[in-house]
């Protein structure tokens, strides 16, 4: 995919992840995040810097937004929706898997959890998650 700078100013070119993990009765539990500005549930994504390829985009927003460095597993594919200005906006999502650390707090993401895939899909606010969420993992509701 081509770098940022040479998509149109009106489109807008982002990366993220669903982070997966196996829950103590072996069902796979996934990442959601809460953004305080939007008063949404969503995956954490965040938008390419100039240069940057879009896996690293996804581990450096993930990381950011859920204090998680991850490794990245497999990738979902894309989703494309109009932004709050009205911008087409692209983002690109990999599966991944946490290998270390611990969420903290921001103005950005207040509260992250970790929910069974049925519990995310019914939190998610956005039909594309919930898309993404069953492409992943194969049976959200």
């Amino acid at each position: 995919m081509r770098l940022a700078r040479d998509l149109p100013a009106e489109v807008v070119l982002a990366a993220g992840g669903l982070v997966v993990r196996m829950d103590p009765d072996g069902e796979t539990t996934v990442v959601v995040v809460h953004r305080p500005a939007y008063d949404d549930w969503t995956f954490p994504k965040g938008k390419l810097l100039e240069h940057e390829e879009l896996t690293s985009c996804a581990l450096r927003e993930v990381k950011e937004e859920t204090g998680l460095r991850c490794t990245l597993e497999k990738l979902i594919g894309f989703t494309s929706y109009k932004d709050r200005r009205g911008r087409n906006k692209i983002v690109q999502y990999w599966v991944m898997e946490a290998v270390d650390g611990e969420f903290r707090p921001t103005t950005e993401v207040d509260e992250i959890r970790w929910l069974r895939v049925e519990s995310a899909s019914r939190i998610l606010t956005y039909e594309h998650d919930r898309q993404l969420l069953e492409a992943a993992v194969g049976r959200a509701t």
